[in-house]
């Protein structure tokens, strides 16, 4: 019976490797970690982490082919298969701070592999990681070998959060990137030969171990130059009295762009964009590419430019001050279907209208209000370190509150910013929320799901990003 090892609980390893033990009835799928309170809650019947279909994956494969653990030695030392699905934060201190990606966690989970095992293994990096860690893997591996013979292979994760389950159930491609010597291509062999259980054999990729480590940080930069595109668009469609939907729309239909990743918004957020897009760029800077580093940069300078913009109006619409003003923020997680707020655009949004001290109340369906209180109160990328390492207990900031209704978010509210596209903000009754809200009421849509007319209507001053300006909003231009 193969045994496969992941280490890693997170929101990449436990998916993942639901899936395969789903997949796979004749393998032997571990997930372990040394967090206890993960592992105890991916025993529980409260996942750690919401994702729509995974529980039902997890209840039927746990405890059949599908373990979760704490016992990191003794899994590791039983497995053929190894996938390394730890954090790869972005430094904060020291060579390459802001950029660069730190390997310490990576490092000190190829050291437990080399310490720990008695038979050859595969190792297969899971985690998003810089072009040639597989390398450095390699060096630590073999120069702690004891004879045991280690081949690395890349295998990038493409899932969206949202449609994780679905993705891995149905991907577009799956990429395998190994060495070319003949052991490197036997392990390349099994590998596939664990995805061709339900994956046909035309999207399984193979290429060498370079190739598919950029890849994955090439297709995030990708994506969310597309999402910076169409934001820059959405600037120039306010100035203008373009509908940035329309253009979408419009651009969309060209069969060689494709309607994907065109909606304009707040911004974009997420564990993966904005990391991956600066390890390139500090990978482009090493080895002397500072035109092609700054290409990407750009993307990222958008990024904060739009969400400085959208702060910029909601203060400039209201007098130019939002002091001691209530303000409603709806929804708070990076996007629909998750409850993953790592990066998300709500909280610079938050940071800077408390900066004008205005007086927050947050309703996310998802999200809980300690997660919202250490998100707002934590410096950046310290998110992406283990609980155990992040700030202890952070301070609430006083002026937030986390409600659980969002009438209850929006009662006396001088706006509401919607940061999130849920389903449910569409149908809310806004007539009820008008009647209840301060005068003039605002509604800003960082996520352009209302329906602008039937909110005009019923009085609000209505802000969308991208959409010609209410006459309200024109006589108040924000400052960029």
């Amino acid at each position: 019976m193969v045994k496969i090892c992941c280490i890693g609980a997170g929101y990449v390893g436990g998916p993942t490797m639901a899936v395969i033990a789903l997949k796979c009835p004749s393998i032997e799928v571990a997930v372990v970690d040394i967090s206890i309170s993960r592992i105890t809650a991916w025993n529980s019947d409260q996942l750690p982490i919401y994702e729509p279909g995974l529980e039902e994956v997890v209840k039927q494969c746990r405890g059949r082919n599908l373990f979760f653990s704490t016992n990191v030695e003794k899994h590791i030392s039983e497995a053929d298969i190894i996938f390394v699905s730890v954090n790869t934060p972005t430094k904060t201190r020291g060579l390459g701070a802001g950029k660069a990606a730190d390997l310490t966690y990576w490092e000190s989970a190829a050291r437990m592999i080399a310490d720990v095992s008695k038979s050859n293994k595969i190792v297969v990096e899971k985690s998003t990681v810089p072009v040639k860690t597989a390398e450095a893997i390699e060096k630590i591996l073999s120069h702690n070998s004891k004879g045991i013979s280690y081949q690395i292979l890349s295998n990038p994760e493409f899932l969206a959060e949202g449609t994780a389950i679905q993705d891995l159930l149905n991907p577009d491609r799956v990429l395998i990137g190994g060495r070319e010597t003949p052991g490197g291509q036997k392990a390349i062999k099994a590998l596939k030969d664990v995805y061709a259980h339900w994956v046909p054999e035309d999207r399984i990729i193979s290429t060498n171990l370079w190739s598919a480590e950029l890849s994955k940080l090439a297709a995030n930069a990708f994506l969310a130059q597309r999402i910076s595109s169409v934001n820059a668009m959405s600037a120039l469609c306010e100035a203008t009295g373009a509908d940035v939907s329309e253009v979408s729309h419009a651009i969309g239909k060209d069969s060689r762009i494709g309607p994907k990743f065109l909606n304009a918004s707040v911004g974009f957020g997420g564990s993966c964009f904005q990391k991956d897009i600066l390890n390139l760029i500090y990978i482009c800077e090493c080895n002397g590419l500072p035109e092609v580093a700054n290409y990407w940069k750009q993307v990222i300078k958008v990024n904060d430019y739009q969400k400085n913009r959208f702060v910029n109006r909601v203060v400039a619409s209201m007098f130019n001050t939002v002091s001691g003003k209530k303000i409603a923020i709806l929804g708070f997680a990076f996007k629909k279907d998750t409850g993953d707020t790592r990066e998300t655009p709500a909280i610079d949004v938050c940071k800077g209208l408390l900066g004008d001290k205005a007086s927050l109340s947050i309703y996310d369906p998802q999200v809980t209000g300690d997660q919202i209180q250490r998100e707002i109160s934590m410096n950046k990328f310290d998110w992406d370190h283990p609980v155990h390492l992040q700030p202890m207990s952070p301070t609430s900031v006083k002026q937030v509150n986390v409600v659980w209704d969002p009438y209850e978010a929006t009662r006396d509210a001088h706006g509401i910013c919607i940061l999130t596209e849920w389903d449910e903000f569409k149908t809310l009754d806004y007539q009820r929320i008008f009647n209840n809200m301060q005068k003039p009421a605002f509604v800003f849509d960082g996520r352009n799901i209302v329906n602008i007319e039937k909110l005009r209507e019923i009085g609000f001053i209505v802000y969308s990003i991208g959409k010609p300006l209410d006459p309200w909003l024109k006589d108040m231009p924000a400052i960029a």
